[in-house]
C-alpha cells in the first residue's frame, strides 16, 4: 500500500495537480509542559562560553530512542526516577532534537533495517515529545532507505527505476521523476509533522552530501535535488531554516568547491552545516576558518550538525565501539566524562566566538545506549526485532555489501550522555551550564601517555615525568614510576616498539617507546606530509569523495600522521609511494614498514589484496616483501625484509605498492625504515 501511495503522489505531481496533504487542515495542538533549565553540579568543571546568544542551538540527535524503548530500555532523571528522556534532555539545556528520516527502512516482509528504523512515523513520535518539552525539531532527510554518508548515498527502493536524471537538460532537471518525487516526499512528510502540532525549527536536505546524494554523483543532478527539497520546505514551513550538510572539513578545498557550486546553481538554503568529529576532522581552528570563509563570502549561517566524544573506552552492549578500542584514536581530551564535556564545550566556543554566523552545535545520538541485554545473544535478539542496533540482518536486501555483512549493535554507546542502564551522566548537565559556567576545585582527570623515539646508538632513559590532565584541560608534569624495563636489551633488538606500563598520581600510564636504527629514508613517518615521497595513482583521476590517497592524522602509529588510503567502491585502491635514496654506501641493508587496514567495519579478504614493500635497483624490483591487512582491531603489523645487497653508485628506490579490490578497503602506512644491517 505504501508503494501505491508513492506512485499516486508522483503521478499527481507530474500532472501539475496539488498533492494530497494536510495543507489547509487544522493542525493538532500539543500541550506543553513548563521546563526549568537550571542544572547544578559539584563534580564537573564547565568553562563559561562568553557571548553565547540566547537562541544558540544546542541540539541532540535522539533518533534511536523509540526503538530502544520498544525493546524495554528505560531512561531516568538525575533523581533516579524513570522519566521521559526528552524531558530530561530539555531540563538540562538541550533546545533542539534532531531526527533522521529514511523513506522506507523495511524489507518486503516488513522487517526493519535497524538504526532505529527511522521512518516518518518514528519522526512524528519523536517530534511530538520534543515539542511537548519546548524543544524544536531538526528534520534530517537522508533521501535513502538506510544510512546516507560520504561513502554511501543509495537511492530509495521506490525511486530506483525512475528515468535517469541525466536524460534531462539543466533547465528541466527539476521536472525529472526523482526531483519531483523528492519534492513531493519532503512536502508530504513535513505536512504530516505539522499536522501533529510539531514545531519544526530546521530542515536538513540530505545527510553528509559530499558531492553525492540519493544515488546521484554529479552536481548538475544534485543541485536539482537540493533545490526541490528546499522548495518544499519553503512552502510548508516558511519559518524553518533550510540546512545543507557536509562532512570532512579538514578538506577545505572541497568545502570551498561545494559552496561555490551552490552559489553558481542558485540553490536556496540558509545554513552550511558540517560534521565535526575531532578524531578525524582536523583542528577547530581549521573548522572555524573554512566555515567563516563560506559564511562571509556567501552570506550563510554555519553550524556543526554532528559531533560526539567518548566518555569511556568500555563497551556496554557486546558490539565493538568505533572509538576507544584501539591505540590509534586521535584524542585531544581523556576519554572521560570531563573529557567529553571539555571537547563539546570547546566546539561550542569555536562556533560562538571564532566562526562567522555560527548558530549552533548538535551532538550525535547522545541517547543511543545498550539495548539492555545481559549477553550478546540477548542484545542480538533485540537488535533484530526492534532495530535498536546500527543494522539488522534484514538490511542485506537493500545494502548487501555493508549492513548486510556487518550488522549488529551500537558502536557509539560509549559516546552517549546516559549509561548502559539509562541513567544520565553528569556531563549532560553541561548543556545548561555552558552559558554561565561551573567552576569547581581542580582535579586530575587523566594522565597523558609518553611517546618516545630513540636511535639504537643513543644513550637514554625513560621519562621521569608525565603530564597530569586536569578537569579544565590544563596539564602539569608529575613524577612517574615505570615497571622494570631493560633498555640495553631493547636497543640490541633493533627496530622495535614497546608499551611500558607506569604509575603517576595513582593513575595508570604508558610509555610508547620506539627504538630505531639510523634510517636512510627522509620523512619516514609522514610528519611532513608527503615530502620526499612520490605518490603514483593508477586508473585515471581520483574522486576525492570516494577515494582518498593522502597523508592524514586519522590513524598514526607514531607521531601525528600516517599515509592513509580509502575507497567506497570496489576495484579502486591502486597506488604506490616511492623515495629515492642518494649517496648510499655499499653494504647490506634491511627494510621494514608498518601497515594497518581492513574493509568497512569487518575483516578483509586477503586474496583480494596485492600489497608489498619493495627495493628497486637501477629501475628494477630486486627485493620485495608481501603484506596483508585484515581488520582495524588487529592493529598495525610490521613487515621486515633483510639481506638487501647494495653497491654504491647504483640507483636505489624504496617503495610500497597497494592494490585492494574490496568495497570499503582502507588502510594506513607508517614508519618505513631502511637501515644498515649490522649482522
Amino acid at each position: 500500500m505504501k508503494k501505491i501511495t508513492r506512485i499516486l503522489g508522483l503521478g499527481l505531481a507530474l500532472l501539475g495537480v496539488v498533492s494530497l496533504s494536510s495543507c489547509g487542515e487544522k493542525n493538532a495542538i500539543i500541550e506543553k509542559e513548563d521546563i526549568t533549565v537550571n542544572p547544578t553540579s559539584n563534580s564537573i568543571y564547565v568553562k563559561k562560553v562568553e557571548n553565547m546568544p540566547d537562541d544558540f542551538i544546542l541540539g541532540m540527535d535522539a533518533s534511536s530512542v523509540i526503538s530502544l524503548e520498544e525493546g524495554g530500555v528505560k531512561y531516568y532523571n538525575f533523581d533516579g526516577e524513570e522519566q521521559d528522556v526528552f524531558k530530561t534532555l530539555a531540563e538540562n539545556g538541550v533546545n533542539y532534537i534532531r531526527v533522521r528520516i529514511w523513506n522506507d527502512p523495511y524489507d518486503s516482509l516488513g522487517h526493519g533495517y535497524g538504526g532505529g528504523n527511522n521512518d516518518i512515523n518514528k519522526a512524528i513520535e519523536i517530534g511530538k515529545r520534543a515539542t511537548k518539552y519546548g524543544m524544536k525539531l531538526l528534520v534530517n532527510f537522508h533521501y535513502s532507505d538506510f544510512w546516507a554518508d560520504p561513502a554511501k548515498q543509495m537511492v530509495p527502493k521506490a525511486w530506483a527505476n525512475f528515468e535517469s536524471m541525466n536524460s534531462y537538460d539543466i533547465t528541466s532537471k527539476d521536472s525529472s521523476p526523482k526531483s519531483v518525487a523528492l519534492y513531493e516526499y519532503t512536502k508530504d512528510s513535513l505536512n504530516k509533522l505539522k499536522k501533529e502540532g510539531i514545531e519544526i525549527g530546521m530542515v536538513q536536505i540530505g545527510n553528509e552530501t559530499n558531492a553525492k546524494m540519493c544515488g546521484e554523483t554529479n552536481w548538475i543532478n544534485i543541485q536539482s535535488l537540493f533545490r526541490m527539497g528546499a522548495k518544499a520546505v519553503r512552502e510548508v514551513c516558511p519559518d524553518a531554516l533550510v540546512a545543507l550538510h557536509f562532512a570532512n572539513p579538514e578538506k577545505t578545498s572541497n568545502y570551498e568547491d561545494y559552496a561555490k557550486k551552490l552559489k553558481y546553481y542558485d540553490v536556496d538554503y540558509d545554513v552550511f552545516a558540517s560534521s565535526y568529529y575531532p578524531y578525524w576532522h582536523g583542528t577547530l581552528d581549521n573548522l572555524a576558518n573554512i566555515l567563516s570563509t563560506i559564511a562571509t563570502k556567501y552570506n550563510k549561517k554555519t553550524m556543526v550538525m554532528e559531533t560526539s566524544y567518548a566518555y569511556t573506552t568500555e563497551d556496554t552492549d557486546f558490539f565493538g565501539n568505533t572509538i576507544g578500542t584501539s591505540g590509534y584514536d586521535n584524542k585531544d581530551y581523556p576519554f572521560t566524562i570531563q573529557g567529553q564535556i571539555n571537547n563539546f564545550r570547546n566546539i561550542v566556543d569555536t562556533i560562538v566566538n571564532k566562526t562567522t554566523n555560527g548558530i549552533g552545535v548538535c551532538y550525535w545520538e547522545g541517547t543511543w545506549i545498550s539495548s539492555g541485554g545481559a549477553t550478546y545473544e540477548d542484545n542480538k535478539e533485540l537488535w533484530e526485532k526492534y532495530g535498536s542496533g546500527w543494522a539488522t540482518s534484514y538490511a542485506k536486501e537493500y545494502d548487501p555489501n555493508d549492513a548486510g555483512l556487518w550488522y549488529g549493535g551500537c558502536a557509539v554507546d560509549n559516546q552517549a550522555f546516559f549509561d548502559q542502564t539509562g541513567h544520565p551522566l553528569e556531563s549532560l548537565k553541561m548543556f545548561g551550564l555552558l552559558k554561565k559556567g561551573n567552576v569547581i576545585d581542580l582535579f586530575a582527570d587523566g594522565v597523558e601517555d609518553a611517546n618516545v623515539i630513540h636511535y639504537t646508538d643513543e644513550d637514554f632513559t625513560l621519562p621521569e615525568t608525565v603530564n597530569v590532565i586536569f578537569c579544565d584541560n590544563s596539564k602539569s608534569p608529575v613524577q612517574v614510576t615505570w615497571e622494570d624495563f631493560d633498555i640495553e636489551a631493547a636497543k640490541k633488538a633493533g627496530n622495535s616498539k614497546y608499551k611500558i606500563k607506569g604509575l603517576a598520581s595513582g593513575k595508570e600510564v604508558y610509555c610508547n617507546l620506539t627504538i630505531m636504527e639510523y634510517n636512510y629514508l627522509q620523512n619516514y613517518s609522514f610528519e611532513d606530509n608527503n615530502k620526499s615521497w612520490e605518490v603514483n595513482t593508477y586508473d585515471g583521476a581520483l574522486d576525492a569523495n570516494s577515494y582518498k590517497v593522502q597523508v592524514t592524522s586519522e590513524n598514526p602509529q607514531t607521531g601525528n600522521n600516517a599515509f592513509h588510503f580509502w575507497a567506497s567502491t570496489a576495484d579502486t585502491v591502486k597506488f604506490s609511494i616511492e623515495q629515492e635514496i642518494t649517496n648510499l654506501k655499499t653494504g647490506t641493508y634491511k627494510l621494514q614498514f608498518s601497515l594497518l587496514g581492513g574493509v568497512a567495519s569487518g575483516t578483509a579478504d586477503a586474496s583480494q589484496q596485492n600489497i608489498y614493500c619493495y627495493v628497486k635497483i637501477n629501475d628494477n624490483i630486486v627485493y620485495k616483501i608481501d603484506a596483508k591487512f585484515t581488520s582495524y582491531s588487529d592493529g598495525y603489523k610490521d613487515f621486515l625484509l633483510r639481506n638487501i645487497e647494495y653497491t654504491q653508485g647504483d640507483k636505489i628506490v624504496i617503495g610500497v605498492y597497494v592494490e585492494a579490490n574490496e568495497v570499503g578497503s582502507w588502510g594506513d602506512i607508517d614508519d618505513i625504515l631502511f637501515n644498515y644491517q649490522n649482522e
